[in-house]
């Protein structure tokens, strides 16, 4: 299976599973000129920037979560609340998938 299509079936998991948890999907694969934002959802009025990281296992997953990763997905995400103007709370999470566990890890930090 090519990476995209293996972060595709990520994807529709992580979605899925946030679906269960009381979230409704706003929108997936938002692409600007600062990146890509994988599923924005919101919950209780608050938007979430979900990214969506997929492994063998959950080490690898986590461990592709990088800093570097994490200053471009503000960046996308502050281009994204401008274009759209909105002012509302948001946070950032990672949804881990790995063998298929799916694992939600809320307000990650810079």
């Amino acid at each position: 299976m090519h990476t995209k299509a293996k972060g595709n079936l990520a994807e529709d998991k992580g979605c899925e599973y946030l679906r269960q948890h009381g979230y409704r999907i706003v929108d997936r694969n938002v692409y600007n000129r600062f990146g890509e934002i994988d599923i924005i959802a919101i919950r209780d009025n608050v938007l979430h920037f979900v990214e969506v990281k997929s492994a063998t296992t959950y080490e690898q997953a986590v461990n592709n979560i990088t800093p570097s990763k994490l200053q471009k997905l503000g960046r996308t995400i502050q281009f994204y609340l401008q274009k759209k103007k909105l002012n509302s709370d948001y946070c950032i999470d990672a949804l881990i998938v790995s063998d298929n566990v799916v694992e939600l890890i809320e307000n990650i930090t810079l």
